[in-house]
Formats: structure tokens, C-alpha cells, sequence
């Protein structure tokens, strides 16, 4: 797996939208933090639009600016603006010109997560982490430190939380830290882009989290995941923040309905660390997808650990 190498001072930054449109004052806002940690922005050419129905830009556009960015030697490292949707389009194409030979830090989550299956197909390690919205409106907070310190080359990284949610899953193992948005890795198991498929033999640690999706369609998304096989590669999870949806009637929370569903298939025995602080959510930590990772859980508390 290839580590992309820390920022220096003075490095530059591109800015990307694979996705969904972001608003200018996101990107600006995405700009002043670069500069405030000493490197130097590069606002890509349709990182801001012009707008195609419900992408940033047309396919071909969004693909350039990818390449483009990734492509220049000047360019260390590349944040993706927002999520959304769009970025499974990019995929093929991607892949097919993406050079071997490079490898820096991107950076995203939601809809990103398909660029870091992306990433992983080429053994690539990447960021799952904030975007510009959030380095906007929370510049100096927790997570925004802590994609500083992986940009400036920590080699340990570690979060956790004494409190776990009462429903996760005690246990200590180790394995290849994988996954991001649930609907959008769902989309990828048993395709070339499959993050558990690309870490084999090694085992995996999953990462999960979404937003607006349904209980019963989260339910479908992991009985996909057992019957393409994945849970014979799966050595613990971790399950961040399900956010903006409602109850049914067989469950209230979605984290009853995931303990349920590991407690009916003999999984638990599963370390898994339940609504962990990654996601749509203010506090939502960064992750190096690629890393050899440690998860502990117990009763007292729980954490990750990402070796570089």
C-alpha cells in the first residue's frame, strides 16, 4: 500500500468537485485554511461549476480536473469540495488513466468514498475526512487538527471514546482500515472497486456511516454484503454516525437494527464499535482508508488506531 508523503510549507493544495455542485463561499472558506497552514490553494478549473443539472460539472470536466490534479507534480494533495453524487461515473475512465507511478493525499467522504475505492484498486491510501463546508465553519476544531496532522506526515493516529454505545461489540483485531458511505461502497462489492475484495488476503476493518437512508434499506445494503461473502474477509467494523432518518416499526435506532442483524448471522463475535464519531456530522474524525489499523472495544471504551 502506498503512503503519499507528508506536506511541506509552502506545498500546494488542489481543490476538486467530482460530485454535486459547492457553494463558492465553501470552497473560499477551504481556501483560507490551506493558506492558514502554510500551503498554498489550487482552485481547479470547475471546482465551482459551471453547474451540470445536479453535478458540479459534466463528466468530462470533473474527470480532467481529477486527472489534472492528480497529474501535476506541483500539486501535493487533493480536496474534494463536497459529496453528493457523480463520482461513480468517473470510475472506469479513472482507472484506466490515473499513471501508476503517483501517489498523494485526497480527501472526502459521502459520495468521495467511491474515489477511495478508486484509490484502493491502485493500493493508494486516502483521507476520509472533511470537506470544505466543515473546514469553513470549523477551521480549528478537533477533526480539522487531525487532517493537519496526517497532511504533515503523523504516523500514528488514534481516536476513541470512553463511552461506546452500549449496542457495539467488544474485541481487539487488527486488518486493512476500508469503506466509507454505505450506499455508495454497496454499489461496489464484487466489482473491480470492491474495498474488501482489494485488500485480500489481507482482512479488512469496515467503516460505515450514511445519511438519509431508510432502517429496511440499510438492512438490504448489509444482507448484500453477507451474501456476496464479505464477512468471511471482515475482521471487526466500524460503525459511525447514521444521521437524518427516522424509525419503523421493527426498530427505533438503526444501531439496534445492525446488532439484530449480527446477532441472526453468528457475528457477534465481531468487534464492532457502534456510532463511532465519523460522518455527516460536526464532529466527523478523519480515517486513512488503506492504513493497517487496530480496533479495540470493551465496556470502557473503544478506538481506532491507523499505523502510516
Amino acid at each position: 500500500m502506498f503512503i503519499p508523503a507528508p506536506l511541506l510549507p509552502g506545498d500546494r493544495i488542489a481543490i476538486i468537485s467530482p460530485s454535486s455542485p459547492v457553494k463558492s463561499e465553501y470552497i473560499d472558506g477551504a481556501e483560507r485554511w490551506i493558506r492558514s497552514k502554510g500551503w498554498q490553494p489550487v482552485r481547479m478549473p470547475h471546482a465551482d461549476g459551471p453547474a451540470h443539472g445536479s453535478y458540479a460539472a459534466d463528466d468530462e470536466a470533473r474527470l480532467q480536473d481529477l486527472l489534472n490534479a492528480w497529474s501535476n507534480p506541483d500539486i501535493k494533495a487533493i480536496l474534494c469540495a463536497r459529496g453528493g453524487y457523480g463520482a461513480v461515473r468517473l470510475l472506469e475512465k479513472a482507472s484506466e488513466k490515473l499513471p501508476d507511478n503517483i501517489s498523494k493525499w485526497l480527501i472526502g467522504f459521502s459520495d468521495i468514498s467511491a474515489i477511495h475505492a478508486l484509490l484502493l484498486h491502485h493500493r493508494i491510501a486516502s483521507i476520509h475526512g472533511p470537506m470544505a463546508k466543515h473546514l469553513t465553519e470549523h477551521p480549528d476544531d478537533a477533526p480539522s487538527q487531525m487532517l493537519e496532522d496526517i497532511l504533515r506526515g503523523e504516523k500514528k493516529l488514534t481516536i476513541s471514546s470512553p463511552h461506546p454505545d452500549s449496542l457495539s461489540q467488544p474485541g481487539h483485531v487488527e486488518g486493512r482500515l476500508v469503506g466509507g458511505n454505505l450506499a455508495v461502497i454497496n454499489g461496489l462489492f464484487a466489482t473491480p472497486f470492491d474495498p474488501i475484495r482489494n485488500v485480500r488476503p489481507e482482512k479488512a476493518i469496515l467503516l460505515i456511516e450514511d445519511i438519509s437512508e431508510k432502517i429496511y434499506a440499510v438492512e438490504r445494503m448489509l444482507y448484500h454484503l453477507r451474501l456476496t461473502g464479505a464477512f468471511d474477509s471482515i475482521a471487526g467494523m466500524v460503525i459511525g454516525q447514521f444521521t437524518d432518518y427516522t424509525s419503523d416499526r421493527n426498530f427505533t435506532r438503526m444501531e439496534e437494527m445492525i446488532s439484530a442483524f449480527l446477532n441472526n448471522h453468528d457475528l457477534r463475535n465481531l468487534p464492532v464499535w457502534m456510532n463511532a464519531p465519523i460522518g455527516h456530522v460536526d464532529t466527523n474524525f478523519p480515517l486513512v482508508l488503506g492504513s493497517r489499523a487496530s480496533l479495540k472495544v470493551s465496556s470502557s471504551g473503544a478506538s481506532l488506531s491507523m499505523l502510516l
